[in-house]
């Protein structure tokens, strides 16, 4: 594992686990369900993305996490802070069809307690660098609800740009991209 500002190299299995300047990223798995659970039981985190879900529906989101790992090499990593350990939050790569079209998504969920702190903006550029530098993505997407000014906030500070509206999980969102550096 890298100790640092950023994720390290070049070698693609060095993604399992990272550090950024505040935090301790390691590929989500089974041990992580407890945070996670809580996580997804906080109205205030779960009030843009779906609302709270149950243990089994944790479970099965859980599941599909490390299943998305097995299949693409990728995915959603579960951070601590680096100063006391503590679970963070979630945030990741992801494979989506955005209306059709395949796509790959850079997500988040952190804390409520931890929320503007800039460590979601933290979270995001870090693997935005394993996106671009290390799998050589071509670009990502990130979208949410309109009214989410806050995740929207996140996805220009990490350098995302509104393309359009779209239609997720039957309702309205705004999505961003970023494409692979030249």
């Amino acid at each position: 594992m890298h100790r640092g500002g950023e994720p390290s190299g070049s070698d693609v299995t060095a993604i399992d686990e990272f550090t950024t300047a505040r935090l301790i990223a390691r590929r989500t798995c089974d041990d992580d369900f407890g945070d996670i659970a809580r996580l997804y039981a906080d109205a205030r985190v779960m009030a843009t993305l779906g609302g709270v879900i149950s243990e089994e529906q944790t479970r099965v989101r859980l599941a599909a996490m490390i299943e998305h790992w097995d299949r693409h090499g990728y995915g959603v990593w579960t951070f601590r802070t680096r100063s006391d350990g503590q679970f963070a939050g979630r945030a990741g790569l992801r494979n989506v069809r955005v209306e059709a079209t395949a796509e790959t998504e850079l997500l988040y969920a952190l804390r409520a307690e931890l929320w503007g702190q800039g460590i979601a903006t933290e979270m995001a550029r870090a693997i935005l660098r394993i996106a671009f530098d290390q799998l050589r993505m071509p670009s990502l997407v990130a979208f949410t609800l309109p009214a989410n000014r806050a995740s929207q906030r996140v996805m220009e500070k990490a350098g995302f740009g509104f393309e359009r509206e779209i239609t997720w999980a039957g309702l309205p969102h705004l999505l961003y991209r970023i494409a692979q550096p030249r």
